[in-house]
C-alpha cells in the first residue's frame, strides 16, 4: 500500500505537533506555511500538564527541546500587590505529576520544526484553496504544483480561510472586548520567582518567568475593537506604572524595546462551536477549530491535544495496521469522525470557560470588581487548585 500523504496548512504549534505525530505514525507529511521563515520574535507560551503529557506521548520533551522555567508560585493579584489566590508549583507537580512550564514561543516552534525532516517544511507557501470534492483532497498553493493528499490538517489559525470556505454559515469570530499587548524583556537581575496575573478594573497584567532570565509579559485592557495608540510603550506605562512591584521595573525594560517587539492584538474567540471538526478528509485543529481567549493559557495546549489525538486515531501511514475498516474501505473518514467526537465537546467547554474567566478579569465597575476580588480570596487555595483538574488531567487518548 502506498504511504499516505498529509498536508498540514500552517506551521504554528498545533500544525507542527500534528506533523510530528503523523510523521511518527508513518505518514509522509508536507507542512505549508505562508510566512517566509520561522518566527524569531514573539511571545511566550505556558505549557500546562495536559499539553506536556500529550507531547510526551509522541516523544517530544518540551523542556529539553525549548528550555523551561518553573516558577515557585502561581496566582492572581490585585493592583496593590495583594494575592487573591496562589498555588505552589510543588503542590501542582504533586497533584498533576508535573508542573506547568513556560517557554519562548519561537524556541518551541523551532524545536518542533527540528523534529521533522527538513524537506517536510515549506515556508513561503501560501495555501490558496483545498479541493475536497472528489474524495481525495488537492491542495492548491500560490507557488509550485498542486499537492494531492490523503488528509489535510487545517491549522491555519484564528482567521482560518479553510474554516470560512467549508463552514460558510458559521458566525465566525466574536470580539471579547479586550485588546492585548505581549512582549519578552531581559530582566535577570529582578529575580522574580512567581508567575502572576494582576487584575485591576478592566485591565490585567501578567508576568511569566522564562528559562533564560527573560520574562514574558502580557497586558489587556477593555477597549473598542481596532483601537490603537501611537506608542504601545507609553500606553503601557500610562495604564500600569502605578501598579505593584515589579511591574514598574518591568515597564522600564519595555521602554527600551523596539516598538516592533511589542505585539498588540484584539482578542477574539469563536462565536459558536463548529458543527464538526472535519469535512471529508480535512480536519481542523487549534485556533482554526476552536479559537479561545487566552485567559486559561489553554489555546496552545488544546491545539497540542488536538494534534496528538488526531494522529492517534488515524491509521498508520504505511498501512502497517491494515489501514482499512476490515471491508476494504479506507479508515481515514471514520477516524476523522472519531476525532470530532473526541475533541469537539472538550475544546468547546474550555472555550466557554476561558470566556467566563475573561469577563471576570475585565470587570470595570468598582463595586463589581471589589466583589469579585472578595469572592476569589474566599476560595481556599487547595480548592482553587482542584478546580483545574478537568483541564490539567483532561487529556486522554481514545481507547
Amino acid at each position: 500500500m502506498p504511504i499516505r500523504h498529509a498536508v498540514v496548512v500552517g506551521a504554528g504549534i498545533g500544525g507542527l505537533t500534528a506533523a510530528i505525530a503523523l510523521h511518527r505514525r508513518g505518514w509522509h507529511v508536507t507542512v505549508c506555511e505562508r510566512a517566509a521563515e520561522p518566527p524569531t520574535t514573539g511571545a511566550g507560551i505556558g505549557l500546562a500538564p495536559n499539553a506536556l503529557r500529550a507531547l510526551d506521548t509522541i516523544g517530544v520533551e518540551a523542556a529539553r527541546a525549548a528550555g523551561s522555567a518553573v516558577p515557585t508560585t502561581m496566582g492572581v493579584r490585585r493592583a496593590n500587590g495583594q494575592w487573591l489566590t496562589r498555588s505552589d508549583t510543588a503542590d501542582m507537580a504533586a497533584r498533576y505529576g508535573m508542573p506547568p512550564i513556560a517557554v519562548p514561543r519561537p524556541a518551541l516552534t523551532a524545536a518542533l520544526a527540528a523534529a521533522l525532516p527538513s524537506e517536510a517544511l515549506r515556508y513561503g507557501t501560501a495555501v490558496t484553496a483545498v479541493d475536497d470534492a472528489m474524495g481525495r483532497p488537492t491542495v492548491r498553493t500560490a507557488v509550485g504544483p498542486d499537492l494531492p493528499a490523503d488528509l489535510v490538517v487545517a491549522a491555519d489559525g484564528i482567521h482560518s480561510p479553510l474554516r470560512r470556505a467549508y463552514f460558510p454559515e458559521h458566525p465566525g469570530l466574536h470580539y471579547v472586548g479586550e485588546t492585548a499587548w505581549r512582549t519578552i524583556v531581559d530582566a535577570p537581575d529582578l529575580r522574580i520567582p512567581a508567575m502572576s496575573e494582576t487584575w485591576g478594573r478592566g485591565e490585567r497584567f501578567g508576568v511569566t518567568p522564562l528559562s533564560d532570565g527573560r520574562f514574558y509579559l502580557y497586558a489587556t485592557a477593555v477597549v473598542p475593537a481596532g483601537s490603537r495608540s501611537a506608542d504601545s510603550r507609553a500606553e503601557l506605562r500610562r495604564r500600569f506604572a502605578s501598579w505593584h512591584d515589579p511591574i514598574p521595573a518591568l515597564l522600564d525594560r519595555v521602554g527600551r524595546l523596539d516598538p516592533a517587539d511589542i505585539l498588540r492584538n484584539d482578542l477574539y474567540d469563536l462565536a459558536a462551536p463548529l458543527p464538526r471538526l472535519h469535512h471529508g478528509r480535512i480536519a481542523w485543529l487549534g485556533d482554526a477549530a476552536h479559537a479561545m481567549a487566552p485567559n486559561l493559557g489553554q489555546g496552545g495546549c488544546q491545539a497540542i491535544e488536538d494534534a496528538v489525538v488526531l494522529a492517534h486515531l488515524l491509521p498508520a501511514g504505511d498501512g502497517g495496521d491494515g489501514g482499512d475498516r476490515g471491508d476494504g474501505t479506507d479508515a481515514v473518514p471514520a477516524a476523522l469522525a472519531a476525532y470530532t467526537a473526541a475533541r469537539r465537546d472538550r475544546t468547546d467547554a474550555v472555550r466557554l470557560r476561558a470566556r467566563r474567566v475573561g469577563r471576570l478579569g475585565a470587570l470595570r465597575n468598582p463595586l463589581a470588581a471589589a466583589a469579585r476580588d472578595l469572592a476569589v480570596r474566599a476560595v481556599p487555595n487547595r480548592l482553587a487548585l482542584r478546580g483545574m483538574d478537568d483541564l490539567f488531567n483532561g487529556f486522554r487518548l481514545p481507547g
